[in-house]
C-alpha cells in the first residue's frame, strides 16, 4: 500500500483578529478602561507587559511594592494628555481592583 506525503501546514500568517476592543500596537495590545479611584471619571491606556518584556524593577502606585523583572504587569497612562513621563507601571490584581482603593502614594 503506497503512502501518502504528509500534508504541510499553512505557514502564512492570516489577516489579524478584528479588534473592536484595543488597538495593536507594535505585539502589544492596548485598551481603553477608566482610571484609578479618584480618576474614575477619566480614560487611561492599558498596555499588558508580558514577564519575558519586564526586564526593569519598578514601583506599583496600588500598592507601593516594586515590581520584579520578569513579572507580568500593566502600563497605563491617561489617554487625553498622558506622554512618557505620564505612564505607570501597575500589578495586574492591583490595576484589577483600583476601583475599590485609592493610590498609595501620588507621583510627581
Amino acid at each position: 500500500m503506497p503512502r501518502r506525503k504528509p500534508q504541510r501546514k499553512n505557514t502564512r500568517r492570516s489577516a489579524p483578529p478584528d479588534n473592536s476592543e484595543g488597538s495593536l500596537f507594535g505585539s502589544a495590545l492596548m485598551r481603553q478602561e477608566s482610571g484609578p479611584a479618584g480618576d474614575a471619571d477619566e480614560s487611561y491606556i492599558v498596555r499588558t507587559i508580558p514577564g519575558a518584556r519586564a526586564t526593569k524593577s519598578y514601583r506599583c502606585p496600588g500598592c507601593d511594592h516594586d515590581i520584579r523583572p520578569g513579572v507580568a504587569h500593566l502600563v497605563t497612562w491617561p489617554a487625553e494628555y498622558g506622554g512618557a513621563e505620564d505612564r505607570r507601571h501597575w500589578h495586574t490584581g492591583c490595576w484589577s481592583g483600583r476601583s475599590t482603593r485609592g493610590l498609595t502614594r501620588r507621583w510627581s
